[in-house]
């Protein structure tokens, strides 16, 4: 039995207590959040036995095996930091932190108390990201040569302003997808050695709501991604190689039992597609990525899950992105 803690009552909070809901040996055993009227509703929900106010409160109970953050990204440093030194494990919403500073901090945590602790860009839990991993390592694909992502969602009027706009809201999405592919295809010290050029518009709250960005990494590789939480749902994914080009058929950042897969499509006329036949989406499988590494006595995810460098250096391009845009 996995006893979980949730940090948090927004609706991101629905997301993991509905995987926790549906997984057999998993409970979510007490929530915090600062409406005690909110906690209870949750709590009658999901059959959450215990309600606190705090973070630290919901560190200190002694049946609480791991924590979920839930709470806006600005607060994730904070309450994670509560969370390892209380000897839990943490599985982190995603943005990591808002500043490459604050990741830093985190990380120092995170190492120092031995703990587990991951990132929650769910949807590399999927296993249809493994297929694309074994795919990207086959010759038969070539070289990589270039790389376009873009994620739009009209959201804006229900973001945090404290989170800072759409980056790390939506586009750490296409760049963290873009990292593994990068890294997969390329090894471990290519993605920060790059240069980028970025612009940016700018909402009422001084944060950037539509970004576009390109980069050309020390390889030759080219990218180009575009993130906006100003209006659309849009979302396209492509990835170019000397051979051929992989496109995702459906969202590539939220994958389900129904709708996951993508396409290779040879400049020579060939094609064929990737999915696979699983049960559950993108929460159910990070749920059970945690609990398995859990289970193994592992302190980090295994890939395609972000590990503790991995985040490190997605925040490090967020960061980096956000500045070219001023």
């Amino acid at each position: 039995m996995s006893r979980w803690g949730i940090a948090g009552t927004g609706f991101i909070s629905h997301a993991m207590l509905g995987a926790i809901a549906r997984r057999e040996g998993s409970e979510a055993v007490a929530i915090s959040g600062r409406s005690a009227e909110t906690r209870a509703e949750l709590q009658a929900q999901y059959g959450i036995g215990t309600g606190v106010e705090t973070v630290a409160e919901l560190a200190a109970l002694p049946g609480v095996d791991a924590i979920y953050i839930g709470l806006p990204n600005h607060l994730h440093r904070e309450a994670s930091e509560v969370a390892l030194t209380a000897g839990k494990a943490v599985l982190c919403e995603k943005s990591l932190t808002t500043t490459y500073d604050d990741a830093e901090t985190l990380a120092e945590t995170v190492v120092s108390s031995g703990q587990f602790f991951v990132e929650g860009l769910m949807y590399l839990a999927h296993p249809i990201y493994q297929t694309l991993v074994d795919v990207l390592r086959s010759k038969d694909v070539g070289e990589l040569r270039h790389i376009t992502g873009f994620y739009a969602a009209d959201i804006w009027q229900v973001v945090n302003p404290a989170g800072k706009g759409t980056l790390y809201n939506l586009g750490c999405y296409p760049v963290s997808l873009m990292h593994l592919v990068v890294q997969t295809m390329c090894g471990d010290a290519v993605f920060s050695a790059r240069d980028l050029t970025a612009q940016g518009n700018f909402n009422e709250d001084a944060n950037v709501c539509d970004a576009a960005v390109t980069v050309r990494f020390a390889n030759s590789v080219l990218a180009s991604l575009h993130s906006t939480d100003s209006y659309g749902m849009a979302h396209e994914f492509v990835i170019a190689t000397t051979k051929g080009t992989i496109r995702f058929d459906h969202n590539p950042w939220l994958p389900d039992a129904e709708a996951n897969g993508f396409t290779w499509r040879g400049y020579d006329g060939s094609e064929m597609q990737y999915s696979v036949d699983v049960q559950g989406d993108a929460f159910d499988h990070q749920l059970e990525m945690v609990e398995a590494s859990l289970a193994a006595g592992l302190t980090k995810a295994p890939r395609p899950s972000p590990r503790l460098k991995d985040s490190l250096e997605i925040m490090r391009f967020l960061n980096d992105w956000e500045a070219a845009c001023a």
